[in-house]
């Protein structure tokens, strides 16, 4: 293409069409931030035979840019799959899924504990296409069994349960859908890609889940100011249906949103190790407050589905274990919930606010009741308490949490 000539545009049309490129070469830590929605083709031909659904060419911002692209890579790195596409949420991260595979008259299971929004997604959108769905017990691999039907389709898998924490066996979940030929979805959003290896539960490669669905806010992000999610496969044929189920839906993410995933990775580890080693020291520390009935964290002995924690997760980590920082409690049936929430809304460090990973330490008061359809015999009696662990002083946060119960619960 020839250049253009001062003398034949106007200033204008120069600003816009200026033949000026960098050279090639230039090298950094982090990658180029691209942003786009058109894509510039040298030719029609090159328009004409470009394809996206490879990687191999750009051919709209929607479907990748070297951003995106170099992100999906280095997530499908750190879960151990193939390929992945990027959404504007875990939530969407989780409708993609639904509405790549299911279509009228199929069902989906879904553990009694998943995450809440999931779970009316079901409930709402996937019920009026005509999709059934039945809800399992996660800590019973046999009501797992006894509930899949020729109509089952797909098997949605948490590791642990949303706010309650309970640690399925998730091997034998996986075996159960695997032998039924029923295709498995994890939400991995605690796991990270860290705690275990979805696509490699038994570290032979004999036994993984079909789909990792991942809420990138949380751990990848670390910040508390990127919303996005992650679907991740490792079959090109179900890959490709969610990718074209992602396409036709328009989903996409921002390039700077992109960026600051990309800026945080490197740091995952080390900071899922500090939220990790934070919330077990709380965690055991609030076992001897005597308003304090029952702490739920897979880690810790005595907690719903330990065993199946220390199986799937315990050999990580230099042989400690890994686990988010993430647990809730069970406060003592004897105080109001108006005294709970007089305890949460004493805390200074602790800030009330949904979603965790963050650098911020987080609580929530939970009604545990409304968000179950079966009975929950494992979780004693008393009102449930979810905190995320951030990044400040562990002692810091011992001291609040003390100097808050001691107001609120003045005869523990």
């Amino acid at each position: 293409m020839a250049a253009m000539k001062d003398h034949e545009t106007d200033l204008a049309t120069r600003l816009v069409h200026h033949d000026y490129l960098p050279p090639t070469g230039f090298e950094a830590p982090q990658p180029g931030v691209y942003k786009a929605s058109t894509v510039i083709f040298p030719n029609v031909a090159a328009m004409r035979s470009r394809e996206w659904k490879d990687k191999s060419g750009y051919t709209y911002g929607l479907h990748g840019t070297p951003t995106t692209f170099i992100l999906e890579e280095r997530l499908c790195a750190l879960e151990g799959g193939l390929q992945c596409v990027l959404v504007p949420s875990g939530l969407a991260a989780i409708a993609n899924v639904g509405l790549a595979l299911l279509k009228p008259g199929d069902e989906v299971l879904i553990p009694d504990n998943a995450y809440g929004p999931g779970k009316d997604f079901a409930n709402g959108e996937l019920a009026r296409f005509g999709i059934t769905h039945a809800f399992y017990d996660p800590l019973d691999p046999a009501d797992l069994a006894a509930r899949i039907t020729p109509a089952t389709r797909l098997v949605w898998l948490e590791a642990p349960g949303s706010v309650s924490m309970e640690f399925p066996d998730l091997c034998e979940q996986v075996r159960i859908c695997r032998a039924r030929g029923v295709t498995t979805a994890l939400d991995n959003t605690w796991g990270a890609g860290l705690a275990f290896a979805p696509f490699d539960l038994t570290g032979d490669g004999s036994l993984g889940v079909d789909i990792s669905a991942h809420a990138l806010t949380k751990y990848p992000s670390g910040g508390g100011d990127v919303l996005m999610g992650s679907v991740i496969t490792r079959d090109q044929g179900l890959h490709m249906k969610i990718k074209l189920t992602h396409m036709r839906l328009g989903l996409g993410v921002g390039a700077n949103d992109a960026e600051a995933i990309l800026r945080a990775l490197p740091s995952i580890g080390l900071r899922y190790r500090a939220h990790d080693e934070a919330a077990r020291a709380l965690a055991r520390w609030l076992q001897q407050q005597p308003a304090i009935v029952q702490v739920l964290h897979p880690a810790l002995e005595g907690a719903p589905g330990h065993a199946h924690w220390k199986a799937l997760c315990g050999a990580a980590d230099g042989g400690q274990g890994a686990a988010a920082g993430l647990f809730s409690v069970m406060i003592d049936a004897r105080y109001t919930q108006q005294q709970v929430d007089a305890f949460c809304d004493g805390l200074r460090l602790f800030k009330l606010g949904y979603s965790w990973g963050g650098p911020m330490s987080l609580v929530v008061p939970y009604t545990i009741a409304s968000m179950r359809s079966r009975p929950s015999s494992h979780l004693k009696p008393g009102t449930l308490v979810r905190f995320s662990i951030g990044l400040e002083a562990v002692e810091d946060l011992r001291r609040d949490l003390q100097q808050a119960m001691e107001r609120a619960f003045p005869a523990a």
